[in-house]
């Protein structure tokens, strides 16, 4: 397995991934698929706030993407991301997961990020939180019936883990 930087011939690849995950999961909150366009700008806007958006390669294909975005845009949150991931359903449980997570924590914490959140859709996603807890990240929150979504409604788990020093410095920049 390789992760890398994502490149702009990976869209349609990332476009797939992410169409199955809104179609058939909660993981994400979208019941409806965006276009490619849509992913680009996307990923346009994470790269344009040079931040990492990443994508593991097993055997020449996509096996899954990572990116970390903004955590909220008030200036007061910007020492703080949240992660986001998504693996090809038939690239789960061969630690894509877990490889595209260590490396974004690694960039985000070169980088003088110091919090991360995970938004996880579904208190059920056992998968989600256990590879988010492995990586030393611990629940902030439960939201309750937060979302709706495939005729019911779905919980939001909130989790974070400090980055390098977290809290216990002041930031240098």
């Amino acid at each position: 397995m390789i992760v890398r930087d994502a490149r702009d011939d990976d869209m349609p690849a990332i476009h797939v991934i992410y169409t199955h995950h809104v179609r058939t999961g909660l993981g994400s909150f979208e019941e409806v698929p965006p276009d490619l366009d849509e992913m680009k700008r996307r990923r346009a806007a994470i790269l344009g706030d040079k931040l990492p958006y990443l994508v593991a390669e097993i055997d020449g294909r996509v096996a899954g993407y990572a990116y970390a975005g903004r955590f909220r845009p008030r200036s007061a949150y910007r020492y703080s991301v949240e992660d986001s991931i998504y693996v090809a359903p038939d690239a789960s449980r061969r630690g894509v997961g877990k490889t595209l997570l260590a490396e974004l924590i690694e960039r985000c914490t070169r980088d003088g990020y110091r919090q991360m959140i995970a938004v996880i859709g579904d208190s059920a996603n056992h998968g989600s939180i256990g590879l988010h807890e492995a990586a030393g990240f611990t629940q902030a929150a439960l939201l309750s019936a937060i979302g709706f979504k495939f005729g019911r409604w779905v919980d939001s788990v909130m989790m974070q883990r400090p980055l390098g020093p977290g809290q216990t410095t002041l930031p240098e920049r």
